[in-house]
């Protein structure tokens, strides 16, 4: 189980937006929100942004899971809206099972991000 993910970012308010627009049609809001730090989360914050490091994109990527199809749509058409950039657009991806369902973004530092449904 993970207990949190977080991100070194270049622009904390940018990437704020990003992930406010990316998270909110999965049901994710901004739990905590600091100079140095920004975290969302369903119940309890489990993925942050933080300005504290240097923003090293380019190792891994994070995924994150959605209720259904029309989620991972909104997530990745808000996502681009807020600055992100496609990295595989929403689609079946019958490679990881036969009801994977998934969208690729890089985040405004060039982090991968996934948004999926189904089984992996």
């Amino acid at each position: 189980m993970i207990h949190h993910v977080s991100l070194e970012v270049s622009d904390l308010e940018r990437s704020g937006r990003f992930y406010d627009s990316l998270l909110g049609p999965l049901g994710w809001r901004r739990q905590v929100d600091t100079d140095e730090v920004v975290g969302w989360g369903i119940v309890k914050p489990v993925f942050f942004t933080s300005n504290r490091g240097r923003a090293a994109p380019g190792g891994g990527h994070v995924c994150f899971s959605a209720s259904g199809i029309s989620a991972v749509r909104a997530a990745w058409e808000g996502g681009l809206a807020a600055g992100g950039s496609d990295d595989g657009p929403p689609g079946n991806r019958p490679q990881y099972g036969p009801t994977y369902y998934s969208a690729y973004l890089l985040d405004p530092d060039g982090h991968r991000v996934e948004v999926a449904v189904g089984t992996d």
